[in-house]
């Protein structure tokens, strides 16, 4: 497997604040890696900084190098960037004032995209992709915010999929979902995954254990582990992983 995503000593600040600290790591192409660690341990600063939403906030700053398909993120323009890496949050955040239609392509019309037939089989396949065609189909014009929280959260992951991202990061994606709806969204990472690159910070390790190919497990801003989940959860290599898993702290 090769490294799509190469993390370089990466360390990023907010203000004098650092958050975290030299980070080197690879995300390979067409898998799915799991960032697992207790709160505040630097889980979602490491995958902004992947796309460069970290620099967004003010008085942040990043140090290191992350190649995309060998090229420096922070050489390009951050738009270019962001177009090919994309992003689901925590909180389902759909356009409350926009329709479900124009939640998903927003992204497309703001890279200009006026075609109507294009947008209609954009709007269409990044549903599908989603999983979320089925059940929204006759409701496209229905506000966005009108869906469920889990609905909303497919959503949000048919917008980024409509401007057609490599990678596709993911910030504790289920956190604010009810089981049936984390289910949901777990099969359809598992699908993704033959089109894209996947990065998933969760807070569950189950979660982790059932959609990661690979972990990295991070305390106090540093990477402490990354190796297969599999393994990673059974024999573990640090003393702290294992504390961490065995829930002696976090």
């Amino acid at each position: 497997m090769s490294a799509k995503v190469h993390v370089d000593k990466i360390s990023a600040w907010y203000g004098p604040k650092l958050a975290i600290q030299d980070i080197s790591l690879d995300f390979e192409e067409h898998s799915v890696s799991g960032i697992i660690g207790p709160s505040g341990c630097g889980k979602s600063t490491l995958i902004r900084c992947l796309n460069r939403m970290h620099e967004t906030i003010p008085k942040a700053r990043v140090e290191g190098q992350v190649l995309l398909d060998g090229q420096d993120i922070y050489g390009q323009p951050a738009v270019s960037v962001r177009r090919r890496i994309g992003m689901v949050f925590q909180k389902p955040n759909p356009f409350p004032t926009m329709s479900i239609y124009d939640n998903v392509a927003a992204g497309l019309r703001l890279n200009g995209v006026r075609e109507r037939k294009k947008l209609d089989q954009a709007v269409l396949e990044s549903l599908k992709q989603a999983a979320l065609w089925d059940e929204v189909k006759d409701s496209l014009d229905k506000s966005g915010a009108s869906l469920s929280g889990g609905q909303q959260q497919r959503l949000c992951i048919a917008r980024a999929l409509a401007v057609k991202p490599e990678v596709l990061l993911m910030d504790e994606p289920c956190s604010a979902l009810d089981p049936i709806a984390t289910a949901k969204i777990e099969d359809l990472i598992f699908d993704l995954k033959k089109d894209y690159t996947l990065v998933i910070v969760t807070h569950n390790m189950q979660q982790a254990a059932r959609v990661a190919e690979t972990t990295a497990f991070m305390y106090l801003g540093k990477l402490i582990e990354v190796g297969r989940t599999r393994e990673l959860f059974e024999r573990p290599g640090e003393t702290l992983t294992e504390s961490y898993i065995t829930g002696r702290f976090g």
